[in-house]
């Protein structure tokens, strides 16, 4: 895509410097921990699922929480499940119930030498690695065969707390047109430090992300897929407490879009930020080895904050979450960057100043399949006019060159949507991104324009606060309320004794063997 507007290479450059002095703060705090969902992840990866009877808690919390009782998670699940495969000659998911019942403490077994588990699991740990990869080539097969839509993707949700229902609603809006269905999950779900089980037909704004949902819906998708011969894509929540547990259920159960931010659950769910770096970390690794696109959170700092006056902290964010995800192995082209049309409507060029912000993110991040969110702030229950705000914001994603388009409704702060709502905002982007097709390619800005001069102040302020992080760390500048204009303590939030520093022999076969895949 030709450039637009006029950019300041050398303040990019230092951005981009900046973010990698912010990430390195970061990694060396990565490096050293691991956490109990980290380790629950390697139990799921080992083939270890389901909930014990009467109680429902999951295997993989059960034998995570075992070791970690006995003092002993510093050197990691997969030591402690592969030294009990090699001396009782059972499979993990009967040593997790021996566990569960009481019949086995994984740290009183006699240990055995890390040389010999190694040998012991490889087979085991090659099998489960293999299915991942398998369902990155059905992924890749049926694209070929069934070819996405144009971008910008039609993005949608459902959020009906029952699977079934989510289907039936997800079905339709595919027939209507559009490309991405995403689940909204059940209210809190962030908060629960374990993932629920099996399919779930209730819950409050959304439903469950547990893995049978995530295969349901996946088969309903894949059938209206041939139906309408376009490939619909599955979108679901990689965040919370339980965050890379819930990537690897994803990674199996073919999902295509993780919302995956290093630091959404952090400022938005309050959950304790020196864990989340280290879950953001793997579970980004394991979308980077799945194929999976990850969505960041940034559009959510202008819910809270002002769009015209914190523009530049959205961007900053992104130039940290881009610098992050890289070192967890992602390729750019799987970087939905997010970003939102939120300035107050009755501001006066406020479209203006809406396309610098969209331009200049797109010509900043030219490979990332930027994701857009509607406007929801302003929205006041005037749906007339509401549906002129999201016709304006279609047209800003069309004349930039955004990717993935989340549909505004025009009942937006009035009710969860109906299907008849879903279908008009279909029809509403798809009026416009086929009339403006090639709009983006037709225009140009004023040298000396409004556009021009603004997205030339966002850039220098959003240098200015890279540089500022750089200088006291990204902790602390979370710590004052540098992002969405909300604090959080270092130490507090929720799910801080989740985190255990490694030993020297800490084993991890799956990190490893991303690592390798990924040239980490």
């Amino acid at each position: 895509m030709r450039s637009k507007l006029r950019i300041d290479e050398q303040l990019v450059s230092k951005c981009r410097e900046y973010a990698v002095d912010i990430a390195d703060g970061i990694q060396e705090h990565i490096d050293k921990n691991t956490t109990t969902s980290v380790e629950r992840t390697v139990a799921r990866l080992f083939g270890i699922d389901g909930v014990e009877e009467g109680t429902e808690v999951p295997f993989p919390n059960i034998v995570v929480d075992n070791v970690l009782e006995a003092g002993k998670l510093d050197r990691g699940i997969a030591y402690w499940l592969g030294n009990a495969m090699l001396e009782l000659g059972k499979e993990p998911q009967e040593i997790a119930e021996m566990v569960a019942l009481g019949k086995l403490s994984l740290t009183e077994l006699k240990e055995h030498k890390l040389a010999d588990i190694r040998e012991k699991i490889t087979e085991l740990v090659d099998k489960k690695v293999a299915v991942i990869e398998g369902t990155k080539k059905r992924r890749e097969e049926l694209q070929e065969k069934l070819p996405p839509g144009p971008k910008p993707w039609l993005y949608v949700i459902v959020a009906t707390g029952n699977i079934y229902e989510d289907v039936t609603q997800a079905r339709a809006a595919a027939r209507q047109g559009a490309d991405i269905v995403a689940v909204i999950r059940s209210t809190a779900q962030s908060l629960l430090d374990y993932v629920p089980y099996g399919a779930t037909t209730e819950g409050f704004g959304g439903t469950y992300a547990t893995q049978e949902n995530f295969r349901i819906m996946r088969e309903g998708l894949d059938e209206v897929g041939e139906e309408t011969g376009r490939y619909i894509q599955l979108v679901n929540y990689a965040s919370g407490l339980a965050m890379p547990e819930i990537t690897a259920m994803g990674a199996i159960e073919r999902l295509d879009m993780m919302l995956n931010d290093a630091m959404y659950g952090i400022l938005f769910r309050d959950i304790n930020m020196k864990r989340t770096f280290i879950d953001q970390y793997f579970s980004r690794m394991i979308n980077a080895f799945a194929g999976i696109i990850i969505n960041t959170g940034e559009d959510n700092y202008l819910t809270t904050a002002d769009a015209v006056a914190e523009a530049h902290t959205v961007i900053a964010s992104q130039f940290i979450n881009e610098e992050l995800a890289y070192r967890s192995g992602l390729k750019a082209e799987q970087m939905g960057l997010g970003h939102a049309f939120e300035i107050n409507p009755d501001i006066k060029d406020g479209f203006l100043l809406e396309i610098a912000q969209a331009q200049l993110i797109r010509q900043l991040f030219p490979d990332a399949p930027l994701k857009y969110m509607p406007p929801t702030k302003y929205m006041t229950g005037n749906i007339f006019k509401g549906h002129l705000q999201d016709g304006m914001f279609n047209l800003a994603s069309i004349m930039t060159g955004q990717s993935i388009q989340l549909l505004g409704m025009l009942t937006e702060a009035i009710h969860t949507p109906f299907l008849s709502d879903r279908a008009l905002s279909i029809e509403n982007a798809k009026y416009i991104f086929n009339n403006a097709r090639s709009l983006s390619e037709e225009i140009s800005f004023k040298e000396d324009g409004k556009i021009q001069q603004r997205a030339d102040k966002v850039l220098v302020e959003t240098e200015d606060m890279l540089k500022g992080i750089a200088e006291k760390g990204l902790m602390p500048a979370i710590e004052e309320g540098m992002f969405a204009d909300i604090t959080r303590p270092i130490a507090g939030g929720k799910g801080a004794d989740g985190v255990v520093e490694k030993a020297e022999s800490y084993y991890n076969p799956f990190m490893e063997i991303f690592k390798e895949n990924l040239g980490i």
